[in-house]
């Protein structure tokens, strides 16, 4: 049972219109799922849609922000839990915690970071749960071209591609959680990775 996931996403307000419909529709989705929603705590872009929505159809949602953020008033002052950290490091660390999925929406540097890190962290087996990239509008293409390139290239290896399951619809996220294939963690060969 999917109880909580984190959702790693943008926080420009400067995108299309469409990215923030897909922000919504995924809070309201978790909402209406009874999923709690973790996420980066902000207020703008993105961040604050996702929140917004799962709020407004009775969803729970914890945001995780660093105390400089708070200083600029970057944070959303309407969630379920606020939890301030002391640097971005923690704040990734806590966003793994006690989850069912990770789910990246489209995103800007921030976003990559916090992805290209929970897909290594689970290729080493400290991170064993589902990871669910949302292309909308294609978005994560050139992204998924590099990780095939470097699955071709043998910087990765085939089974690798079992470490994210890629979806384009929103209707298609909780089946894409319940469906993504198991990593085993003691299949890892250290020597290979």
């Amino acid at each position: 049972m999917i109880k909580k996931v984190c959702v790693y996403c943008a926080s420009s307000d400067k995108i299309s219109q469409s990215y923030f419909d897909g922000a919504a529709a995924i809070g309201q989705l978790l909402a209406e799922e009874k999923i709690t929603t973790v996420y980066g705590g902000g207020s703008a872009g993105l961040m604050g849609r996702l929140a917004d929505s799962a709020l407004a159809h009775g969803g729970q949602v914890i945001g995780i922000i660093p105390h400089f953020m708070t200083e600029v008033e970057w944070q959303h002052n309407g969630l379920t839990e606020l939890i301030l950290v002391e640097d971005m490091h923690e704040r990734k660390r806590m966003f793994l915690e006690d989850i069912d999925a990770v789910i990246a929406l489209p995103g800007g540097t921030g976003t990559f970071e916090e992805l290209l890190e929970v897909i290594t962290l689970k290729r080493l087996g400290k991170f064993l749960q589902p990871i669910i990239i949302y292309n909308q509008n294609g978005y994560y293409d050139p992204m998924i071209a590099m990780f095939e390139k470097a699955i071709e290239e043998k910087f990765m290896g085939e089974q690798h591609r079992g470490i994210w399951t890629v979806i384009e619809e929103v209707a298609d996220l909780i089946e894409a959680i319940e469906q993504a294939p198991k990593w085993d963690q003691s299949a890892i060969d250290y020597a290979k990775v």
